[in-house]
């Protein structure tokens, strides 16, 4: 996938029901991968996107979380949080695959499969406008929202 490029998939979301990537073209869309729920770097990010919801909302931007966790812990982790947008749920990873977003890494000497924290930013036309491979939680999202403003 490259910047210009148009892309869809279908998941369920925290309630089960059934989202399509191509169901909210008209709007800017974040889509944010993030590796797992109620994690530290996870949850300060997801909060930090809850804080500016808002205002991507104002700026007309859709707003979409994706993990390889189940519909039941997305759903607790946008409750705990009170989260107000859209939770993905790729336990099968294969929308994460899609994105190139599954790293090979390893953990206490062991060999782990992991969801790279990424972002990626698509036009009202739904090509891609821009991606953030590697991100760090703490300020991304009102990076985003920077990027979401000029986009709308």
């Amino acid at each position: 996938m490259k910047i210009g490029d148009t892309v869809d998939f279908s998941l369920q979301d925290q309630t089960g029901a059934t989202v399509t990537l191509a169901q909210y073209r008209g709007s800017p869309v974040v889509l944010f991968f993030y590796p797992r729920a109620d994690t530290p770097g996870c949850t300060v990010e997801a909060c930090e996107f809850r804080d500016i919801y808002s205002d991507l909302k104002a700026a007309g931007a859709v707003l979409l979380g994706i993990s390889r966790d189940t519909v039941g812990k997305q759903k607790k982790f946008a409750e705990k949080f009170s989260l107000p947008y859209t939770l993905l749920a790729d336990p099968e990873m294969d929308v994460a695959k899609q994105f190139d977003v599954v790293k090979q890494a390893s953990m206490y000497g062991k060999p782990v499969t992991k969801v790279e924290r990424s972002t990626f930013v698509f036009d009202r036309e739904g090509r891609l406008e821009a991606e953030f491979r590697g991100v760090k939680p703490e300020g991304h999202a009102a990076e985003m929202l920077k990027l979401v403003q000029g986009v709308s």
